[in-house]
Parts: structure tokens; C-alpha cells; sequence
């Protein structure tokens, strides 16, 4: 006889998700915000042929748009870090996947990422390029939330918006594994966290 009685997590269908969402930043507003960024790298980054590393997977977005919007010389690379394995809404511990394949050694690196949560990816991140031996590490994000979690000292250098302390999707960023493909940022209702 089958067990009708599963402790499997219930799946939530994602055009639920996000028919029920809040839309925080619109296509336009997320276009402009690329736009400040690529400004804000090309006055600080212009002159010094950065390797810019994209944080995957989250950062693949943020990353097209905004190098797409830089006219001075660069590399490009990525790395593979995460604290979510599989579809899951709460990280744990930090598994390397990929490291970049340019030396970084004596070189100005700019990390681009969607998401400047509570830091604790990104603290491991700065941490393995500063033990490189780069010149120099900046950080672009897409977004930082607004909460007092954050590890000390942490800020992007270059930021898009700040957002509030929500679960959030859209322009890169996933809910258990969909809707990451959407050009507008939207926080999952309270009621389907």
C-alpha cells in the first residue's frame, strides 16, 4: 500500500509565485540601473584592464549587462560558489564549484553578483582573490537588502538598488530554480515564502 501521508515539501508552482508577487523594480528602472553601474565602474575602473569575475549563476545577468555597457579593456571570467544546492530558499555550507582560470595575482578584479544578502558567499569570495594576491577587488551588485545581517564592513562598491529584506526573483536572481529569466525584480508574498 502507498504512503498518501508524504513529508515531502509541497512543491509551489512558480506561475503562482509569481502571479501573487510584488513588482519592486520595473524593466525600465532595471535597465537604468545597469546603466548607473557601467558609469560608476567606468569612472573608478577605466584605466587599470580589470578582470571582471561574474558570480555565478545569480550574477550571469547583472554580468551581460553590464559589460555589455563598458567600451574599455577588460577580461572576462566566473567562478561557482553557492550555499544553495538544489531548489532550495536557505543557504548552507559554502561549495566551491568552479574557480576562475585567469591569475588574478597583481591584477584589479571587479566580482559582479546579483545579490549582497548577508555576505557570507561573497566574504568567501573576497577572501580566496585576496589570498591570490590581486591588486585590487571591487564588487558590483545588482542589489543589497536593507537588514542589519550583513557581515561588518561588507557594501558593494557599485550598486543598482537596495531592496527590501524580502525573498526576491526576477533580473537573475531565482525562485527554486525559476523565474530567473524575468527583466523585472519582483519579492515573493508573504503568505508563499
Amino acid at each position: 500500500m502507498t504512503d498518501t501521508t508524504s513529508s515531502a515539501p509541497q512543491q509551489v508552482d512558480p506561475r503562482a509565485v509569481l502571479a501573487h508577487a510584488d513588482k519592486l523594480i520595473d524593466s525600465d528602472q532595471l535597465q537604468a540601473g545597469y546603466d548607473r553601474i557601467a558609469e560608476q565602474i567606468t569612472e573608478h575602473m577605466a584605466e587599470l584592464n580589470p578582470v571582471i569575475v561574474c558570480i555565478m549563476k545569480g550574477g550571469m545577468y547583472a554580468a551581460v549587462e553590464i559589460t555589455k555597457r563598458l567600451s574599455f579593456p577588460l577580461e572576462l571570467d566566473y567562478l561557482h560558489v553557492t550555499r544553495y544546492i538544489g531548489n532550495v530558499t536557505r543557504g548552507g555550507e559554502l561549495v566551491w564549484q568552479v574557480s576562475p582560470d585567469i591569475n588574478l595575482e597583481n591584477r584589479h578584479v571587479l566580482l559582479i553578483d546579483d545579490i549582497l544578502d548577508e555576505g557570507k558567499t561573497l566574504r568567501a569570495v573576497l577572501d580566496a582573490i585576496q589570498a591570490q594576491g590581486a591588486a585590487s577587488i571591487h564588487t558590483a551588485m545588482l542589489l543589497q537588502k536593507l537588514h542589519d545581517r550583513r557581515l561588518p564592513g561588507l557594501q558593494a562598491d557599485f550598486l543598482g538598488f537596495e531592496v527590501e529584506d524580502r525573498f526576491v526573483f526576477g533580473g537573475g536572481l531565482d525562485y527554486k530554480g525559476h523565474l530567473r529569466h524575468l527583466p523585472a525584480i519582483y519579492a515573493v508574498a508573504a503568505d508563499m515564502e
